[in-house]
């Protein structure tokens, strides 16, 4: 009877099944239409969104790539979008933006909880589109990685810088 126990609460806790499951979703994005080129002129930027931050996923304790971006909608507010993103299935996953650098290798698996972190939600799917709304006075110039964050075992899947755009 113990052992049943033992074996139900590790089930729950590891949920080994998820390794092997794919969630995919497919959000629509923002259309951000092209930046103008070095010898157009003008003034005023075209209306609608912009790319304001983006980067490349790097992996960390599971494969994970795809891209992050950082969209200003008209009205002013912000989303975050994952862009194909591909990543394991795992319990309890996050999408957070965080104030610590975005390192290569085991050593960055583990930061993105030693200081500021923002959660934007559950991660929706290990694969496909996916969009976030930022909280309105999120601070932008400070935040500025976001982690595919298991928040069961303290670690990042996966992760990108978002760099400023010009």
């Amino acid at each position: 009877m113990v052992v049943a126990a033992v074996a139900a609460a590790g089930l729950y806790w590891f949920q080994p099944w998820k390794l092997v499951t794919d969630r995919a979703v497919d959000e629509a994005l923002s259309v951000v239409p092209a930046p103008p080129s070095a010898s157009s002129v003008r003034e005023v930027p075209p209306p609608g969104p912009a790319v304001v931050r983006q980067g490349e996923f790097i992996t960390h304790e599971h494969d994970t790539e795809g891209q992050a971006r950082v969209i200003r909608k008209v009205d002013g507010s912000h989303v975050l979008e994952l862009v194909g993103l591909s990543t394991s299935n795992g319990p309890d996953l996050r999408v957070w933006l965080s104030d610590q650098p975005v390192l290569g290798g085991r050593q960055g698996w583990r930061v993105f909880d030693d200081g500021r972190w923002l959660e934007l939600g559950r991660l929706k799917g290990n694969r496909g589109d996916q969009a976030y709304a930022i909280p309105a006075g999120t601070d932008l110039d400070e935040l500025t990685s976001v982690a595919i964050w298991c928040k069961r075992f303290a670690v990042s899947f996966g992760a990108a810088g978002l760099g400023p755009v010009a």
